[in-house]
């Protein structure tokens, strides 16, 4: 519900104003400021909760990021599921806007196109002075140039090529090692010395990543509320045949959520998803997390771990446990979320730090979060008898800030010098750091070198040395003996490990006698973090020296011998020395039992799937939906409800609603005739067109699309095997070798 307040009716003069800003080269300009009633949200005690931006200025957002000036990028997907079908799709109604603030009241009153005509676009990230943004399958990056798009250069053309929107690669996320990582895809990005790097990385999650700062990755999938990696990420997958079992991808917290209202889910019917009084006991469309970096909140609050439940309208906080080889997270309230809402459409898609220390909400606001693909028709059924499918090109962003907020002036990057940034390395704000470690490569002022050395042994609690020592990585001002000599004067065990990464570049055999030394240095330590980062980082000087070496890892091994997180390390370092270590080092069977399987690995050539895995595989829904729409729909309509002297509707048909054998033998073989549906006699003299003959459509393509008709029509959805589908391929009947309904009556297709 809108309400106007009085000041909008200063807003006449500035409407002129903004009219001829229009002539400069903005697209959109829209002025309007909504009051919108929080009324039906909780949000923990000590916070506000505001609406900073809503439907005038954005459209179904899903990802946003702030620029040099702190104002908000947003993303809008308004292509995802128009309507109860998800017909129309895949037309390029995406956009890229640029919000603002001009009264700097807080709330967004201006609206700006940078880019439209995108193909469901679903992230963007304001990096090296430009915008990385998706559109279709592909991943581009534009320059910028006063708010207007500038050259325009493909980084990856099959980005997000395969798969179903809602499992598509996302999330665009420069990590502290100055790469960019993103979830639900295999690889990272990085650009350096003007070429566009590509490199595999471990698979993360399905839509949404953040990071510590340490540079651990974060992220989660439908039904898992959150996950992540207790080492640095590519630290642990050297090893190509060997997929880590420990170190990546673990489960940090339960999967309970506590919403405030009976929920409308997917599979509601199902037994245990929902309570007695018709609320989720579980996510099923968990998203969107991050790990608050801002500092503004309580001390208590920082880095914890927030994240989306659109599907039961609430955001979750959890405080996370972090030790060297294991992160758990517990929730902070128990039976209690961070903000809980009783509008069916809140649906928070992604959090992210802010610039000023607060959270912010990207709220796609709609009622259809569910994909044709995956939606079942308890679903469907319920969001249309609660008019929820109306509720569509709605969309807000929201900010959390606490009471006794920490306050603290916001640079203007654009204003700032390379002395300022090097300073703003230490703010308490994440956020503000990683922005200046950005720009401070961007810039390639090597006058700040110096001042970037000594920052590497400065120590604080907010990573500042090891963001200092990226900035010198990506000025590619760094050398073996100043990671020597950090590595040695260090009293940050982190710093420490970021600084074994770095000297694997250097691994060569003039460096061996120092690189010894400096080991056996950091052995004497009898630290945890730095012991783990050895054990991951020696691979690279085995190599060149197994001698030297493989003695330190094995005494790493036996010192840690029931710890999977390193004996995971330890078999990504041993890389084509998996027999050589065995029978000079005796490991113990822990490491023996992984060094055996990477080894047959290789003699199979069966590498980690993230080596041989170039782009998403489509899923078998999303198949079956995209199989149905080209065969099916032509006669049964896309939206299953059959056409006029066509075909019959296939929702209440109890050749849906029954063996879904006999499904696979229709499908196969035709029907023609006339035939009672539902309780409804249809005198069709047509035929239905029979797939026995098609080369094309394989059984497994049979079963996608019984698969998705069971999904979207069935009252109770049954499965089928490629085995079943190829058995009913000899159920051909006799004569003309299509099936009337008497035939289908009278054949048995269990046996």
């Amino acid at each position: 519900m809108y309400k106007f307040n009085s000041k909008q009716l200063t807003y006449s003069l500035i409407t002129l104003i903004l009219i001829v800003f229009s002539f400069l080269g903005f697209k959109k300009i829209e002025m309007f400021e909504p009051n919108i009633s929080l009324d039906d949200y909780t949000i923990e005690e000590g916070f506000d909760l505001k609406v900073i931006a809503s439907e005038n200025y954005i459209k179904a957002p899903v990802a946003m990021d702030f620029d040099n000036k702190g104002r908000m990028w947003v993303v809008e997907m308004t292509g995802y599921m128009p309507n109860l079908e998800g017909i129309g799709e895949e037309e390029p109604t995406g956009k890229i806007k640029i919000l603002e603030d001009l009264d700097k009241d807080g709330v967004i009153d201006r609206s700006k196109v940078f880019l439209d005509k995108l193909v469901l676009p679903r992230a963007l990230a304001f990096i090296y002075g430009g915008l990385m943004y998706v559109d279709g399958p592909k991943l581009w990056f534009v320059e910028i140039k006063n708010d207007q798009p500038g050259k325009k250069t493909l980084v990856d053309p099959i980005y997000a090529e395969g798969g179903n929107v809602e499992h598509a690669s996302n999330g665009l996320m420069m990590n502290i090692d100055n790469w960019i990582y993103n979830a639900d895809y295999n690889f990272r990005y990085r650009l350096q010395n003007g070429k566009w790097l590509k490199e595999p990385t471990s698979m993360r999650g399905q839509w949404g990543i953040t990071k510590d700062n340490f540079g651990r990755l974060y992220f989660n999938n439908n039904s898992t509320h959150l996950q992540g990696d207790f080492v640095l990420p590519n630290r642990v997958i050297k090893n190509k045949y060997f997929r880590p079992k420990a170190a990546e991808n673990q489960m940090l917290t339960d999967n309970k959520v506590f919403p405030i209202h009976a929920t409308s889910v997917n599979r509601g019917y199902v037994k245990n998803v929902l309570d007695e009084n018709g609320f989720l006991k579980e996510v099923t469309a968990s998203c969107g997390p991050v790990i608050y970096r801002g500092s503004s909140f309580p001390a208590s609050y920082n880095q914890n771990a927030f994240v989306c439940v659109p599907e039961a309208n609430l955001i979750t906080r959890s405080i996370l446990d972090v030790k060297t080889t294991s992160i758990k997270g517990t929730r902070a309230i128990p039976g209690k979320e961070f903000i809980s809402s009783k509008d069916e459409g809140f649906r928070p898609v992604n959090l992210f730090n802010g610039p000023d220390g607060a959270m912010y909400i990207v709220d796609m606001h709609r009622g259809i979060i569910q994909h044709k693909a995956y939606i079942s028709q308890y679903l469907t059924e319920l969001l249309a008898k609660k008019q929820l499918d109306t509720l569509q090109n709605a969309g807000r962003i929201l900010k959390v800030t606490h009471k006794n907020a920490k306050a603290y002036e916001i640079p203007d990057f654009t204003k700032t010098t390379s002395k300022d940034l090097v300073n703003l390395l230490s703010h308490p704000n994440g956020w503000i750091r990683d922005r200046a470690q950005q720009l401070l490569i961007l810039r390639k002022d090597l006058t700040i070198v110096k001042d970037l050395k000594t920052l590497t042994l400065a120590s604080n609690e907010y990573s500042t040395e090891i963001h200092a020592l990226y900035v010198l990585e990506g000025l590619n001002a760094l050398t073996f003996g100043f990671l020597e000599e950090t590595a040695k004067k260090s009293k940050q065990p982190e710093t420490v490990a970021h600084a074994l990464g770095l000297l694997e570049k250097y691994a060569i055999t003039a460096n061996v006698p120092k690189f010894k030394q400096l080991v056996v240095l950091l052995q004497a330590q009898n630290n945890e973090t730095i012991d783990l980062y050895l054990a991951s980082s020696l691979g690279s000087w085995i190599k060149i020296s197994e001698n030297n070496f493989l003695p330190i890892l094995s005494e790493i091994e036996k010192k840690y011998s029931t710890d999977k997180v390193f004996q995971d390390a330890l078999t990504s370092s041993l890389e084509g020395k998996e027999t050589v270590f065995m029978d000079k080092m005796t490991p113990n069977e822990l490491l023996k039992t992984n060094l055996n399987l990477a080894i047959t690995n290789k003699q199979k050539k069966e590498p980690n799937p993230i080596f041989v895995k170039v782009k998403n595989e489509v899923d078998g829904r999303t198949k079956g939906l995209q199989l149905f729409r080209s065969i099916c729909a032509t006669c049964h309509g896309a939206d299953g409800k059959g056409i006029e002297n066509l075909a019959p509707p296939l929702k209440g048909s109890e050749y849906i609603d029954g063996s879904t054998k006999r499904l696979a033998a229709i499908i196969l073989h035709g029907i023609g005739g006339p035939m009672s549906v539902g309780g409804k006699r249809y005198e069709l003299n047509n035929e239905m067109p029979a797939l026995l003959n098609n080369s094309s459509i394989s059984d497994q393509d049979i079963v996608d699309i019984i698969g998705f008709t069971q999904n979207a029509y069935a009252k109770e959805p049954k499965r089928i095997t490629v085995a079943d589908v190829k058995k009913m391929r000899s159920k051909k009947p006799e004569g003309s070798g299509v099936f009337n309904e008497k035939l289908l009556l009278e054949t048995d297709f269990e046996k």
